[in-house]
């Protein structure tokens, strides 16, 4: 009967065979990670969500943070796009600059590129389709993972709340009185 117990971890264990899961290969970070053309490299990529259990609502703002290692000539991310996530992205003014060889860490402690506008409601666990273009490097379209802001992602800024446009506002103004013409002065 002893032996017989302790057979079963062994038999457990030989029944994933050569499918189990600690023999597939896993991306070592939550995000998103990807190479293009050979010498740009996109690591953990990630949307900060929300906390667990809550929702950014559409409209709102989420920030993306990823970081950037360039390993050819000097280039610049242009722009990103999330078609059907979000109206526009924000990135800094003229793009990113990334020189030859350097590595650059877009995490904060706020965003620096923000989803603007959001088109659906987002919460962790889902993922965003981002497109990326680079002036030499090229475009590659990623799955960019939302996190909630829980665990090692709660020391993440949130996206900063969007502030209220200006708006005009008219106000009656007291009826116009008729032109006083200043009386004639006298001169003798």
């Amino acid at each position: 009967m002893v032996a017989a117990a302790a057979l079963i971890p062994v038999i457990a264990g030989c029944e994933a065979g050569n499918n189990a899961p600690t023999q597939q290969w896993h991306q070592p970070t939550a995000g998103a990670s990807a190479v293009v053309s050979d010498t740009m490299r996109i690591n953990n990529m990630f949307v900060l969500g929300p906390l667990p259990g809550f929702r950014i609502p559409v409209g709102a703002s989420a920030g993306v943070f990823f970081a950037l290692n360039n390993s050819g000539a000097r280039d610049r991310l242009k722009s990103i796009t999330a078609p059907g996530s979000a109206r526009a992205i924000q990135v800094p003014l003229g793009g990113v600059q990334v020189g030859r060889d350097q590595s650059l860490l877009l995490t904060g402690p706020q965003p620096q590129v923000l989803l603007k506008g959001l088109t659906k409601t987002l919460h962790g666990g889902q993922y965003v389709r981002m497109n990326l273009d680079f002036q030499s490097a090229g475009h590659v379209t990623l799955l960019v993972p939302v996190m909630p802001r829980a665990a090692f992602y709660s020391t993440f800024s949130p996206a900063p709340r969007p502030s209220p446009r200006p708006t005009l506002v008219l106000t009656p103004t007291a009826t116009p009185s008729p032109l006083v013409s200043p009386s004639p002065s006298a001169s003798r």
